[in-house]
């Protein structure tokens, strides 16, 4: 499974991504690679914590598609 990352820039310089397949999942960066990289890490903790939570998780095989 992929997760879509979704890019925007705000008016004052910020990034913003966020990974609508996972409630919850918005990041902040001075610039549009920290900001997904942000993504990223929190999606991963998410999925650690179902994981440890013992709910079902999607197969993680091409797991982050960041458009260009």
């Amino acid at each position: 499974m992929r997760f879509d990352v979704e890019i925007e820039h705000e008016d004052d310089g910020r990034w913003i991504a966020e990974i609508p397949a996972l409630p919850g999942c918005l990041a902040y960066g001075a610039s549009r690679k920290e900001a997904v990289d942000r993504a990223e890490s929190l999606a991963l903790r998410i999925l650690a914590d179902r994981i440890e939570a013992g709910e079902a998780v999607p197969d993680l095989a091409d797991t982050f598609l960041v458009p260009a």
